[in-house]
């Protein structure tokens, strides 16, 4: 007898995702390109969004298999008199199909492949091998994290974890305990029924036959009658919630708006915090942003006022660095939390302002972090990049950038944050 199993679970609107997934796995790096292509050219407003992809459709081609006619056949090619062996055969004139090329009265070609990836889709591309440096797991929070493992099979649960084998397995196993009595004696009625019927006079048993017939279609009938698939037979995969270990993790962002700082330069700098923010906040739950905006003189802000306050004034850098100081101390000790830095200027500070950034990252902050990362939106090294870059190369932690145009902004900002050993 031949069963039927319908899977009549809902399926989402997004029948395909598993396919589009895979499409976007396949095609990574031109996905990548064209992301990094499309955020050079985005307002700050619009680092989010989603975005149209082109890829070219020659990159997309896939080989494709064909039945041939099978068999040993003997066949004569005809011979052709334009080429000898050893000839080189020039390359075919491309056409004037899609892509821009020139107009053409001659060949073919093919428009681009366009698709739209939505707005998560453009962030985990734009965030893809991207974390965090040496970040470690602390203590365990307040409210602690729970990750799920699998726990075996139970008999209820939700219909997407249903194991179709396993459910299976119970089946043919439960039909095989009810029905292997009845079977054992209808196999033992039809061996004597057919025993009488096979007499050669079984005139003097049909008081015999007619009850056993009727015997026999009674347990053909309770045989059949036995579920080929009942609720006690469905497996589910279980899965348990084990509280684990938390990663506490403290940014703080230090951005320089004095009076030096141009709306182009403090363009670069929002722009990378932004990325920053929109990276921090997408990753990780567990994690305090501090933002501090400084001129003369620091001040911690909320986010709003970090990224759209207009107040400027002269230059004091080390002011910022003082107040990170003070903040990470008192708010996050470094047994609980894991401290990173950010900070973004056009270099320029007042001269003898410079040596002492340099002492209180080296003596202070850096003792502290795990991770401090410093970018000059403007080509010119004065005094701080001077200071700075000699730090860079005494500590493994500090990490020093240019960023003069907004096109270097992402590639800056994946160099500094890639996973280890991710490509660049």
């Amino acid at each position: 007898m031949f069963q039927q199993i319908i899977d009549r679970r809902l399926a989402g609107k997004n029948k395909s995702i598993g396919n589009r997934e895979r499409f976007l796995r396949r095609h990574k790096e031109q996905i990548r390109e064209a992301v990094k292509r499309a955020v050079d050219g985005r307002s700050i407003r619009d680092l989010a969004q989603g975005e149209d992809i082109h890829i070219p459709k020659r990159d997309i081609s896939e080989p494709v298999f064909r039945h041939g006619q099978g068999g040993t056949r003997d066949m004569v090619h005809p011979g052709n008199q334009d080429y000898l062996r050893g000839d080189r055969i020039a390359r075919p004139k491309e056409g004037g199909g899609g892509g821009g090329g020139q107009a053409s009265d001659s060949g073919e070609g093919d428009d681009d492949f366009v698709f739209h990836l939505t707005k998560e889709e453009f962030m985990q591309v734009f965030f893809d091998d991207l974390a965090l440096p040496n970040l470690a797991r602390t203590t365990l929070a307040e409210t602690p994290e729970f990750k799920t493992h699998r726990a075996g099979y139970s008999s209820d649960g939700n219909p997407s974890n249903l194991h179709v084998v396993r459910s299976m397995r119970g089946a043919i196993g439960r039909r095989i305990a009810i029905g292997s009595e009845p079977r054992r004696e209808l196999h033992r009625l039809e061996t004597h029924l057919d025993r009488l019927l096979s007499h050669p006079d079984p005139n003097p048993y049909e008081a015999e036959i007619a009850p056993l017939r009727l015997e026999v279609e009674t347990l053909r009938a309770r045989l059949k009658r036995i579920p080929y698939l009942d609720p006690i037979d469905l497996r589910y995969r279980s899965r348990v919630r084990v509280p684990m270990p938390t990663s506490k993790a403290v940014m703080f962002c230090l951005m320089d708006v004095s009076g030096s700082m141009d709306e182009a330069r403090k363009d670069l700098a929002k722009r990378f915090f932004i990325l920053l923010y929109l990276f921090l906040t997408r990753h990780y739950d567990k994690i305090d942003i501090v933002f501090i905006r400084h001129h003369t003189q620091a001040q911690e802000v909320d986010e709003q006022n970090f990224f759209h306050s207009t107040e400027t004034g002269g230059t004091v850098v080390s002011s910022a660095l003082v107040l990170m100081d003070d903040i990470a101390r008192a708010r996050y000790p470094t047994a609980e939390w894991n401290i990173y830095g950010a900070q973004a200027s056009d270099g320029d500070n007042w001269h003898h302002d410079s040596g002492r950034c340099r002492e209180i990252l080296a003596n202070r902050i850096l003792p502290l972090c795990r991770y401090f990362a410093y970018v000059q939106v403007a080509e010119e090294e004065q005094n701080l990049w001077d200071e700075y870059a000699a730090l860079s190369e005494e500590s493994p932690v500090f990490a020093v950038r240019k960023a003069t145009e907004a096109s270097q902004i992402y590639p800056v900002f994946r160099d500094l944050f890639k996973k280890e050993g991710a490509a660049s």
